[in-house]
């Protein structure tokens, strides 16, 4: 039998490499010449329109299934070909540190699109085709006898999923707002730095804010470096394990108050005020003896301050002085009440990994006061809108269901072609 010439019909998996390649090739170079696509184009109802636009030339195109370009557009050869071209492009954009902005001057595979692959031409010219594609796959098979229910749901979800990650990407909105305590706050910034009002508002009433115990360490009076410079040591407070070792001193702790205030010369004591601090009562024990102080011993309060409190170090010698490090967030909550332009009101409490959900918004607990720590007061929040969540979601529990059914029937997503 000869061998097909390239380029007869029906094409198969040579053309249609050939062709996936030359779209993502031409797209590298329109990425040189005019920059990262700019998805905000597709900000509805625009993408709205480019769907509906997909699906009306799929089923347009079901009277002409037979025609060659129709056969080859809803085939094997070409879906194969286009997620060869998918995976590469996610090795790139998995391989290479992805950026928001491309820099003014990048070299040249910053240039090709290669740090902002979602947002590069390669990529949306094969994810549209991408689209396409399943799209007149879904149209041909609805026309045809035979089960259609869980290769309907199978592909028909994967289409909405693809669908809404790509155009729903121009409708999301992603902000960040700083509510004061006590305030109601509605307006963000831009990427321009104008001012935005949104549809809806917050009021902080309380933030709270929990920290872990802080840790010990020996410093350099000259350089104000922890010892030793090459490996500085810690000692972690924990009453369970009052005793450590630290550059040449022996540390046990004696007393430790999470919350305390100073109190004249009795150093300091347990207090639930908003502006308390950890403080920690030591002895030190030098145990080489070789020291400026011989052996000595030192004892006393040690804290590390804050913007209402001082520091109190312990002093060592005349080199050495202990001091407690400033201590980590163990978690930290802000109590808000949430207004929204439709009449909704929300009172919650937001923490990490804890978001509220509200007039189709997320709102996630993002930051607060790093130089107040608990004395915080106000709060930062990031909001993000997305209109297409809901129906990603869908597509994946139809993507799901499908799946599911074919597995079950024991046949494959391949056994309904």
């Amino acid at each position: 039998m000869d061998k097909k010439l390239l380029w007869r019909s029906p094409w198969g998996y040579r053309e249609s490499l050939i062709i996936v390649a030359a779209l993502t090739v031409g797209g590298w170079l329109m990425q040189l010449i005019a920059g990262p696509f700019n998805f905000y184009l597709l900000h509805r109802p625009v993408n709205y329109a480019v769907g509906g636009l997909i699906i009306l030339l799929a089923f347009a195109a079901v009277p002409l299934r037979n025609r060659p370009l129709v056969k080859w557009l809803s085939g094997g050869p070409l879906a194969v070909s286009l997620l060869a071209a998918l995976l590469v492009l996610s090795l790139i954009m998995g391989l290479t540190p992805q950026m928001q902005k491309q820099p003014p001057h990048g070299d040249f595979f910053v240039r090709l699109g290669f740090t902002q692959v979602t947002d590069s031409w390669a990529f949306v010219l094969v994810y549209g085709l991408t689209l396409l594609s399943l799209a007149m796959v879904i149209a041909r098979r609805l026309f045809r006898p035979g089960r259609r229910v869980l290769f309907f749901l199978n592909h028909a979800g994967l289409w909405l999923v693809l669908a809404a990650g790509g155009f729903g990407a121009a409708d999301r909105e992603r902000h960040v707002m700083h509510v004061t305590e006590g305030q109601v706050e509605w307006r963000v910034y831009a990427e321009d730095k104008q001012v935005l009002e949104l549809p809806l508002a917050i009021r902080l009433d309380d933030f709270d804010m929990t920290e872990y115990p802080a840790r010990l360490a020996v410093i350099d009076r000259t350089s104000g470096r922890p010892l030793p410079e090459s490996n500085p040591h810690f000692f972690q407070i924990d009453m369970e394990q009052p005793e450590g070792r630290l550059a040449g001193w022996e540390v046990t702790l004696q007393e430790y108050l999470p919350q305390a205030v100073t109190a004249g010369a009795e150093g300091y004591q347990a207090s639930p005020m908003p502006a308390a601090t950890q403080a920690v009562r030591v002895i030190a024990r030098e145990t080489s003896g070789s020291g400026a102080g011989g052996g000595a011993i030192r004892q006393g309060w040690v804290s590390g301050g804050n913007r209402f409190l001082p520091v109190s170090p312990l002093m060592l010698d005349d080199h050495h002085v202990l001091v407690m490090t400033q201590p980590e967030p163990r978690s930290f909550t802000s109590k808000v009440k949430v207004f929204t332009q439709a009449g909704q009101e929300r009172e919650a409490v937001i923490e990490v990994n804890k978001p509220l959900s509200i007039g189709g918004w997320m709102i996630y607990q993002f930051g607060y006061d790093n130089q107040s720590g608990r004395m915080s007061n106000y709060s930062s929040f990031e909001l993000v809108y997305d209109p297409w969540l809901y129906p990603a979601l869908a597509g994946m529990l139809m993507w799901a269901l499908g799946s599911l059914g074919l597995i079950y029937r024991g046949r494959g997503a391949g056994g309904e072609k």
